[in-house]
């Protein structure tokens, strides 16, 4: 499934940092392109898009912080 939205923290309302596919980023030239669940090591991965289109990996989180999902659900 797709995420579309991740909270990082350990409260949702008051002090959770939020990231969102197509928020922009480090100014209006990069936004988030694809955030990604790694089963492996339960680790999630946020990639952003430059100006040029290029895609890098802009953060990383571990498994041991409080993460809230929310996927994309098409109806």
């Amino acid at each position: 499934m797709d995420i579309r939205k991740i909270s990082i923290g350990p409260d949702y309302k008051n002090g959770a940092m939020h990231y969102l596919v197509g928020q922009k980023v480090l100014g209006d030239t990069n936004e988030i392109h694809l955030i990604k669940q790694v089963i492996e090591d339960n680790s999630i991965l946020i990639y952003i898009i430059n100006e040029k289109k290029e895609i890098v990996l802009w953060k990383q989180f571990n498994g041991t912080i409080p993460i809230s999902i929310e996927f994309n659900i098409n109806f």
